[in-house]
């Protein structure tokens, strides 16, 4: 029986300039944050679990700013110093995440908030009877 010979991808290098996207992605349930440079490649991300965050600990604002935090300190280290900021969502981290942004040394240059509101469109489900 013939090996085969296992080819591994190479990693495509990213390039980091000073500014650059944070996206915060909040639910009720989680929160999720990308760093992304200005042409949409990832440089860094984290989310609420990836802390070891657990269950309902998952939604607080701390583990929110523990997530951002740690996502920005590597963006900072590789070379982003200014951000736009996107935030999208509910959840009760988004304040959170944009502070701790803030204090890991990345100057913020705007903040916009992209959560999708529906213009009557889909039909709500039926309410809950108990």
């Amino acid at each position: 029986m013939a090996k085969r010979k296992r080819t591994v991808a190479k990693k495509k290098k990213v390039r980091i300039d000073q500014t650059g996207r944070v996206y915060i992605q909040t639910t009720f349930n989680n929160t999720l944050i990308t760093i992304t440079n200005a042409d949409g490649d990832v440089i860094s991300w984290s989310s609420s679990g990836k802390m070891g965050f657990r269950g309902a600990k998952k939604n607080t604002p701390y583990a929110a700013q523990t997530a951002a935090s740690d996502a920005a300190k590597v963006a900072y280290e590789l070379g982003m110093r200014r951000a736009h900021i996107y935030v999208k969502g509910p959840g009760s981290g988004r304040d959170a995440a944009v502070r701790a942004i803030y204090n890991s040394g990345i100057e913020i240059e705007s903040i916009n908030d992209i959560t999708p509101v529906p213009h009557n469109g889909c039909r709500p489900p039926k309410k809950r009877r108990v």
